[in-house]
């Protein structure tokens, strides 16, 4: 299954421009010398990130971008024009990476953030630089030097404030559905969700947050199974993991196990994962009358031993939904100023 979120890409500097051989011939100036110009720089291939794009999905159309390469030198000491450089835009959130060498060249986090990727070659010397006493008419120029070329993997990862994580058909599209404006597909079978979707969930006027529909994990994702680990590395960035769960599973499971179960597989991928602030929300309480919901909700969470925040919520039937909204905008508030508090100590 390829995805808008991956690609891969071979990025071309330009050539350098040619020194040129040139001699000096006006008349009324004999033996005028060597007047041969350098040969232009090529044009570098520069990444910038816009905050107007959110896949990578063009560049699984165009995978080859070459930039301009510089003029030859030309006599009378003139030096040939610079290539132009290629700018390429890529979504904000883009890290890049050398494939020759798997290392991490840059991360592209903020709007306008410039990266260069391949640079351009140096223009050769005219024969003018190599005039000497014992040489006074060198027919010496260089060539321009080559452009860099590299084969980049782009990875995506989204910039949400938010994740949704849990197992297939545990009611995150349901929820997104419910507290923005995003419509991801929702169905009675696993995996409807092949794309991470993101909604941007309004609290009040002028107070939002972004929040992120991750596709459904299942046990094993970290080594391949399901829709594998190619979703986890959307969850890296977010601030705060709401785990979705169904407060008695439909499928005859046992909700703690499955609680669990995530756990490992956010443990095998990351382990830093494991103390990101995460919030447990036991949904589809419509299902249950509401004692029964009350006291398997207790039960869960006594069996886990689960000390952070948790809610009994219904994505379906919006009960609870506008209240954890609430209170994920009010501890993302915190968080910021928290970070303002830091930068101003420094």
């Amino acid at each position: 299954m390829k995805l808008v979120d991956e690609a891969e890409i071979t990025v071309i500097a330009g050539k350098g421009g040619n020194g040129c051989i040139g001699f000096r011939r006006e008349k009324f100036i004999p033996l005028g010398g060597p007047d041969g110009g350098d040969g232009g720089d090529g044009g570098s291939v520069w990444l910038q990130a816009d905050e107007n794009l959110n896949t990578l999905v063009d560049f699984r159309h165009q995978k080859r971008f070459q930039s301009q390469r510089g003029e030859n030198g030309m006599g009378r000491q003139m030096y040939g024009k610079a290539g132009e450089p290629l700018i390429v835009t890529v979504p904000v959130g883009t890290v890049v990476m050398n494939v020759a060498t798997d290392e991490v060249i840059g991360d592209l986090a903020t709007h306008g953030q410039r990266l260069l990727v391949a640079r351009g070659g140096r223009g050769g010397l005219g024969n003018m630089h190599f005039k000497s006493s014992v040489n006074r008419s060198p027919r010496k120029a260089t060539p321009g030097e080559e452009g860099e070329e590299r084969t980049l993997k782009l990875e995506l990862k989204l910039l949400a404030d938010v994740g949704l994580l849990g197992f297939p058909n545990a009611g995150k599209s349901t929820l997104i559905r419910a507290v923005s404006a995003a419509t991801p597909k929702v169905a009675d079978y696993p995996f409807t969700t092949l794309y991470p979707n993101l909604g941007v969930v309004s609290t009040e006027p002028h107070r939002s947050f972004v929040i992120a529909d991750i596709p459904g994990l299942i046990e094993g994702a970290a080594e391949g199974a399901g829709l594998g680990a190619l979703f986890l590395r959307h969850i890296q960035r977010t601030r705060l993991l709401l785990h979705l769960v169904e407060v008695r599973p439909l499928d005859g499971g046992d909700a703690v196990d499955q609680v669990r179960a995530i756990e490992r597989e956010l443990g095998k991928f990351d382990a830093g994962l494991l103390h990101k602030p995460r919030w447990l929300l036991l949904n589809k309480a419509d299902l249950l009358p509401d004692e029964e919901a009350q006291a398997e909700a207790g039960r869960v969470i006594a069996a886990l031993g689960w000390e952070q925040p948790w809610f009994l919520i219904s994505g379906l039937a919006h009960a609870g939904t506008r209240e954890v909204m609430l209170q994920v905008q009010a501890f993302l508030d915190r968080l910021d100023e928290e970070e303002r508090e830091a930068r101003d100590a420094e």
